[in-house]
């Protein structure tokens, strides 16, 4: 059974007098431990497809499976219960809490979950530990590196052991060389056995991925394995 089913997914957003058809008939199929970079330009769908794939939003039409449940049939509250389980997010701004320690960060969605507190501070801990900041715990954002935050929001997504990584343009803010360790640590997670979705326009960022979707026009034009990719001829195994 795959992680993600999409079936002839339609997105269309109601802007008054006109329909903006953002998807058109998506169809995509990922499996566990797949490490997949979704590309395309400003307007291609992207966005709304890492929405969608994030249980963010709900297709106008088709069917969406994510790890054996009927998504397109999940009302808000059943939506966010899905996300705050299956799915951990890492985005281009951080948003990390300003005057919170990097601890009180990464611990948020455990809280969500209802989790008791000395749980939640070990099950924190032990995430910071693998994104390599067990001596950063208790730093506030504005005491860390981009880098750094960056690694503070991967730990928090990492937290409840989701089902995906989706990362949305995750080293957009970030210079070259943060960008590649960053980009070093999704490796090593994939590595570990994560499924990692990247939302991203750069090439080198997409390269790292072991597939590429690329969308145009909210159509999948392009889905293929990157040199990257164990089952690839120039693959390593």
């Amino acid at each position: 059974m795959p992680l993600i089913e999409l079936r002839d997914v339609y997105k269309i957003y109601d802007m008054g007098a006109e329909k903006v058809h953002a998807l058109n008939g998506v169809d995509l199929t990922i499996e566990r431990g797949e490490y997949v970079a979704i590309m395309g330009s400003s307007g291609s769908g992207k966005s709304t497809l890492m929405n969608l794939l994030g249980c963010l939003d709900t297709p106008t039409s088709g069917s969406y499976v994510l790890n054996d449940t009927p998504v397109q049939d999940l009302g808000d509250n059943e939506l966010a219960g899905i996300r705050n389980k299956e799915i951990g997010f890492v985005f281009q701004t951080f948003n990390l809490l300003a005057r919170t320690d990097a601890l009180h960060n990464v611990e948020l969605p455990l809280i969500y979950a209802g989790l008791p507190r000395a749980e939640r501070r070990d099950r924190a801990r032990r995430a910071l530990e693998r994104v390599g900041l067990a001596d950063r715990t208790h730093h506030q954002p504005n005491e860390l590196s981009g880098g750094q935050r960056q690694r503070v929001a991967v730990a928090r997504a990492l937290v409840n052991d989701p089902s995906i990584l989706l990362a949305d343009e995750p080293t957009g803010n970030l210079d070259s060389a943060t960008s590649k360790e960053i980009m070093e640590l999704f490796d090593e997670l994939h590595r570990g056995g994560n499924t990692v979705i990247l939302v991203t326009h750069e090439p080198d960022i997409a390269e790292h991925a072991n597939r590429k979707v690329q969308l145009r026009d909210g159509k999948i034009v392009g889905d293929h394995e990157t040199p990257r990719s164990p089952r690839s001829p120039s693959g390593a195994a």
